[in-house]
Order: C-alpha cells, then sequence, then structure tokens
C-alpha cells in the first residue's frame, strides 16, 4: 500500500516459499490483476480524495473483484474506507456498529456512507433505497403526517456533516468494473424545507406512502423524498440530478482476461 514505509522485498519473497501451491496462486492472481489495464481518477483539489487514497482504494475494489462477482456492500465500503484512510496517513475511526447517525469520522469530519449497485442505475440520477428508518411518530393517511416525517429528515441530517455514495456503475470503454464516489450536499436535502409534500390517498396501503419534491425555478425535479410505509417505514431519495453534487474520484478496471477468466499461471 502507498504508506511510505519501505517493502522488504527480500523478506515478502522469503515468506511465499512457506506457502502452498494452492496459496501461491492466489498470491499470483491478486498480482496479475494488479498489472491490468485501469483508469484511476480524481478531482483535482478534492479535500477527501489524495493521490494514495485514489490508488490504494481502488487497488482494494480490485483485490474485492478477484474473489467476488458482486459488487461492494455497505460493510465493505465502511471498512476499506477506514483501513485506506489511516494507510494513507488520514486519522479515520468507524462508528460503533448500529450507530443511528454518522458511519466514520475522517479528520474529525462525521461521514455518512451510502452504496448504490442497483440494475436500473442511472449515470446521472442518484437513488437512496434507505437513506434512513422512520420511526414510530404519528403516521396514518392525514397530509399533515408527512411534516412529522420531513421534519425526521431534518434531524438526522444534523448527526453528520457530509454525504458519500459509492456507486457501482455499469462498465464502459472496455472496463470491467467502474465506481464513482459521490458527494451529496447537506444544503441540497436541506432544500426539502420548501418541496412540495403529498400523500398517496389512492394507495391500498396503510400508512400511506408519501412524497415531497425539490425542484429548480423552472419547475424541474431536483430530488424527491419518497416515504416509504412499508414494513420498514423508511425516507428513500429518488432522482437526484448528479450535476448537484461532487465526484471526487473514478475507479475503472478489469480482472479478467480476454477470454473472461481470471488466469491463474501454472506450475
Amino acid at each position: 500500500m502507498s504508506n511510505g514505509k519501505p517493502l522488504n522485498l527480500q523478506k515478502l519473497c522469503e515468506s511465499l516459499k512457506g506457502l502452498t501451491t494452492g496459496q501461491v496462486g492466489w498470491v499470483e492472481q491478486v498480482v496479475q490483476v494488479f498489472g491490468m489495464e485501469h483508469k484511476f481518477w480524481r478531482l483535482n483539489g478534492s479535500d477527501l480524495v489524495s493521490p494514495c487514497l485514489l490508488q490504494d482504494f481502488g487497488d482494494t475494489l480490485r483485490i474485492h473483484h478477484c474473489f467476488s462477482r458482486e459488487p461492494f456492500t455497505k460493510d465493505k465500503f465502511e471498512y476499506a474506507l477506514e483501513q485506506v484512510a489511516n494507510l494513507c496517513n488520514v486519522t479515520a475511526q468507524l462508528a460503533p456498529k448500529g450507530n443511528p447517525g454518522h458511519d466514520i469520522t475522517i479528520n474529525e469530519q462525521r461521514f455518512s456512507l451510502k452504496t448504490q449497485a442497483d440494475k436500473n442505475l442511472k449515470p446521472d440520477k442518484l437513488h437512496i433505497s434507505k437513506f434512513m428508518e422512520l420511526g414510530k411518530g404519528e403516521w396514518a393517511d392525514n397530509s399533515s403526517d408527512l411534516l412529522g416525517l420531513r421534519e425526521q429528515l431534518f434531524k438526522h441530517l444534523r448527526s453528520y456533516d457530509r454525504i458519500l455514495s459509492l456507486r457501482s456503475l455499469a462498465p464502459k470503454g472496455g472496463a470491467e468494473w467502474q465506481y464513482e464516489l459521490v458527494e451529496i450536499p447537506k444544503t441540497l436535502l436541506l432544500e426539502a424545507k420548501l418541496g412540495q409534500l403529498r400523500m398517496a390517498h389512492e394507495s391500498g396501503q396503510m400508512p400511506k406512502p408519501g412524497y415531497c419534491d425539490v425542484t429548480d425555478r423552472s419547475g424541474n425535479l431536483k430530488f424527491q423524498l419518497y416515504f416509504d410505509g412499508g414494513t420498514e417505514r423508511k425516507l428513500q431519495i429518488r432522482s437526484l440530478d448528479k450535476k448537484y453534487c461532487t465526484v471526487h474520484a473514478t475507479w475503472e478496471f478489469v480482472t479478467t482476461n480476454l477470454e473472461g477468466k481470471t488466469e491463474r499461471p501454472v506450475g
């Protein structure tokens, strides 16, 4: 890793001698992936993604896909970000498991972390299927109930400073995997204070689902809150226009050879 510590290659080579043939094969596979085509990009001047974090987090993604065909999940995102940040000499600490507010603290800033990897993902629109849980407040079929639900969002936003979403996009340009790290401004979500609330009275669900549409001056949708009255009682963020967000970094890479199989050297 790019943590500034000198590498003892001789010691590393000596340790390989004690591995089984299968273990050496796994090591060879990871090393080979590091040599495959990739394109890592960071926003110039990003206060979050340094060159070190860009490289090491990208390599963490590549290692993950040596062993999995599934995108990074939220728990992996949390753990990897903490580990990589600390290796890059940035102070990072995960919040206690089950913490209702922030997920991680980085340089004394509290972050809420999200992931998105749904099949219908739109590159220019963010969707967060479970932004937060909605409490046991009043919620039935009265439109005024949405006021209290929206207030829960504002209270929740006070428990952290910044919001990050790691998105697994459809690959392009020959890449096998494509990720992007997007920051959603808290100030954008606070615009829901002036959003248009409406309850879906026609729904057979109880409590009735609700919406809060936030638009620009021309009436174009910036994002939508969806108050899901299902068994989880959760808040979704829908159709959030990415142009209002900051893309801090992107990672594009391949982990297989041209035949679509990860190579394992023989012998």
